[in-house]
């Protein structure tokens, strides 16, 4: 699922483009998309943009008469910026935003798809925002107040949309990895000291990937917007050497979901049990690297 960093490119290059620009039409080949009914769609016809911005994981479009789209991309919606209007009859377009310098194509190569457009006025904007605090914005006070408002592990604290905004899988493994924490470690068991190291690591995490996302990007639009990276330290890197200490990163899984931590640089050397595999395994199941 596109991120923090990755919205906030995606905001950034279509501001550069649509903004001040005329929204000529919308096109939907999936009627499952677009999750609203009043105002209509084609309300939004003819008004020019006045602003884009990021919405938790969403990306919302201003335009004139206080009217907004809302786009969740969920796990597998993507965007692209196409000169010329886009066919959207194949299996994985979902719409065209058809704009008078050029045209915004939704696609979402999933089976299930998830990805949802909502069409709303200004005031039913909030509906849209989960509540979390902005993780680049806010300070390690406010930081900390989110973290122990929930006694939750790190990991499901990091990723709920209720307590931070725009962090999700990936990136959630990448800050707990840099903070070297354990993802399993509850949050009312945080010593200040370890909520310092984890509010560095998650500025520095998100700002880090922001700034490659849009180097990688350069004048262009992003079109390798991916949850798995070879730069990354742990996400996605399961039994691949940590970078840090070169032990054989490990992994959670529980139903869709992966965890990837190095045991070493964040649990002492312990493993993690695995929701199924250590059930499975018993009192096979290795408890520790060595």
């Amino acid at each position: 699922m596109p991120e923090l960093p990755d919205i906030d490119v995606y905001v950034e290059k279509l501001a550069d483009r649509i903004v001040g620009q005329t929204l000529v039409s919308v096109r939907i080949s999936k009627p499952f998309l677009l999750r609203s009914v009043d105002p209509p769609l084609s309300a939004a016809d003819g008004l020019a943009v006045k602003e884009v911005r990021r919405i938790g994981k969403r990306v919302a479009i201003g335009l004139e008469k206080d009217h907004w789209l809302v786009l969740h991309l969920m796990i597998a919606g993507r965007l692209h910026w196409k000169n010329s209007a886009p066919s959207i009859n194949g299996k994985a377009q979902l719409a065209s935003f058809d704009f008078d310098c050029g045209h915004l194509l939704l696609t979402e190569s999933a089976h299930k798809k998830r990805a949802s457009l909502h069409f709303v006025r200004g005031n039913d904007l909030k509906h849209h925002d989960p509540g979390g605090v902005e993780p680049l914005e806010c300070s390690e006070e406010q930081f900390a107040v989110q973290l122990r408002s929930e006694n939750r592990t790190l990991k499901r604290a990091l990723t709920s949309p209720r307590l931070f905004s725009g962090i999700g899988n990936a990136y959630s493994d990448e800050i707990l990895h840099a903070a070297k924490l354990s993802p399993v470690l509850l949050t009312s068991r945080l010593s200040d000291e370890q909520i310092g190291a984890l509010f560095a690591a998650t500025r520095r995490v998100l700002v880090e990937w922001r700034d490659r996302l849009r180097l990688e990007a350069g004048d262009g639009f992003p079109e390798k917007v991916t949850a798995f990276r070879n730069d990354m330290a742990v996400h996605g890197k399961f039994r691949e050497p940590c970078p840090i200490c070169n032990s054989p990163v490990q992994r959670i899984r529980y139903k869709s979901n992966e965890t990837n931590y190095c045991a070493r640089c964040q649990n002492n050397g312990r493993i993690l049990a695995d929701r199924s595999l250590s059930r499975l395994l018993k009192d096979d199941w290795p408890g520790e690297l060595d």
